[in-house]
């Protein structure tokens, strides 16, 4: 079983088929595909140069736009520690630039929750809380968080934290996975939020 297996049990059942198997990422075997962001919307003005600055992370970014292209793809793989990895590779092609949202997850059993490195190199960490929609989808929210200096983690303020809620299902009529994702602050508002859509390709 991969990490989301294992954290959901008996509940990942519960998953639309396609996510189950979206989900199940057998080690070597990546999850690849290929869609569309019908919408991607960034917070104020004045909080452009810090998603500006986040890009060199490969993590958040100023860009807005609609119909923008997009391709995922997910990788489990062992660490040198044995815990699973799934290492999640998101990039959105706008006209003039091509942006990059990575991520690196492994679980935590006792408190069961997902460990979610976000940017390469890591320059955030939270924790991610999984669950199964009446629906079948997929369910994520924001736990605590940390801000990441090389093997040093210092806890931000509640306040201070950006909010992650996002919602994964499968549409059978059209064939496509659907995807919301909304980030926020308690504070501020809205930091970046995009919605879409995608196919599974082969590799």
């Amino acid at each position: 079983m991969t990490i989301y297996q294992d954290l959901l049990g008996e509940e990942f059942q519960r998953l639309h088929p396609k996510l189950q198997a979206r989900y199940s990422l057998p080690m070597g075997k990546p999850f690849y595909a290929v869609g569309t962001m019908s919408k991607i919307e960034t917070g104020a003005t004045w909080l452009k140069p810090f998603l500006k600055l986040a890009t060199r992370w490969q993590f958040l970014f100023p860009e807005n736009g609609d119909n923008v292209p997009f391709t995922i793809k997910n990788t489990c793989r062992l660490l040198s520690t044995g815990e699973e990895e799934i290492y999640w590779e998101r990039t959105f092609h706008f006209e003039e630039v091509t942006r990059h949202f990575n991520a690196f997850m492994t679980i935590d059993t006792k408190r069961k929750i997902v460990n979610d490195y976000l940017g390469e190199p890591s320059l955030f960490y939270s924790d991610l809380k999984m669950g199964v929609t009446p629906e079948g989808h997929m369910h994520i929210r924001s736990g605590l968080q940390r801000f990441v200096m090389g093997h040093l983690e210092i806890p931000i303020l509640r306040l201070l934290e950006g909010v992650v809620t996002v919602e994964e299902g499968y549409d059978d009529a059209r064939e496509v996975f659907t995807i919301q994702v909304d980030i926020r602050n308690r504070i501020v508002g809205r930091l970046m939020a995009y919605e879409g859509e995608f196919k599974a390709q082969s590799l």
